[in-house]
């Protein structure tokens, strides 16, 4: 984790990570990510990672970071912006009011390098 977090801090190209304040305390991140597609126009960013403590939900904290990570892929040069949300998760109805969209897909993902997973 340490050396992902390294490459992603030592590559602008490769995304960036932002901490969360309420007044002086840090109260969670986001991390957006890029990639580059043909079928969604070229350059896309991801929100990769997401986080906000619980006792700072549902009072704007979120919604705001969404904004950020909005303005900030924009400012990157992004066409498209991605997240993923697990099934049930009560976020998914702040993402669909900042106009995220499901896809009738599945995401299928294969482990190219060791994680402790059979890469077969």
């Amino acid at each position: 984790m340490r050396e992902t977090l390294r490459e992603l801090l030592g590559n602008p190209l490769v995304g960036h990570a932002f901490l969360i304040h309420h007044s002086e305390r840090c109260i969670g991140y986001i991390v957006l990510s890029f990639d580059f597609s043909l079928e969604f126009g070229g350059k896309n960013a991801w929100i990769d990672e997401f986080f906000v403590q619980r006792e700072f939900r549902s009072q704007g904290v979120g919604s705001k970071a969404i904004a950020f990570a909005v303005q900030t892929a924009r400012e990157c040069g992004a066409k498209v912006l991605h997240l993923e949300v697990n099934r049930g998760n009560r976020a998914i109805d702040l993402y669909r009011r900042f106009g995220f969209e499901d896809h009738d897909r599945y995401l299928l993902s294969k482990w190219l390098v060791g994680d402790g997973r059979e890469n077969s």
